[in-house]
């Protein structure tokens, strides 16, 4: 063993043996195992944040709107399964639907979705409901 060492440290002999780069390669593919599931569900957390803040950002410019209006959000100009009106200035995220699910003069509720997150995940956001965006369909939304 000794005179192996002494020889190869003689004769320069430099580089890795098989058993070394097949180890190294062991040890770089679990640690992808762990971390690609991981990134890919923070980029679904994103992606509902980004529907989320869009509906916040939506329903304060519909009270916006409807303030304009004295309060009443029917004449806004908002039809049932439409698109947010002119009058009310909001831009959705890349990739984020936002939809007018009911209206009424004292109430309103609004649905988003993201079309990227791989499945159809909804999230609503009613007035009615204190203005928190939640995945369950609140009661009297259409």
């Amino acid at each position: 063993m000794l005179a192996r060492i002494q020889k190869s440290m003689k004769e320069k002999d430099e580089g890795f043996t098989l058993i070394e780069l097949l180890v190294v390669m062991i040890i770089i593919g679990i640690l992808a195992a762990i971390a690609i599931p991981v990134f890919l569900n923070q980029r679904k957390n994103g992606y509902r944040a980004a529907v989320k803040s869009d509906l916040k950002n939506a329903a304060i410019g519909v009270e916006s709107a409807a303030a304009d209006q004295e309060g009443d959000y029917s004449k806004v100009g908002l039809t049932a399964a439409a698109a947010l009106p002119a009058g009310v200035e909001f831009t959705p995220s890349n990739n984020v639907a936002v939809l007018v699910n009911k209206v009424a003069a004292t109430d309103y509720c609004l649905s988003a979705t993201h079309s990227t997150l791989g499945t159809t995940e909804i999230w609503y956001l009613a007035k009615g409901n204190g203005g928190a965006p939640t995945s369950t369909k609140p009661a009297g939304c259409a």
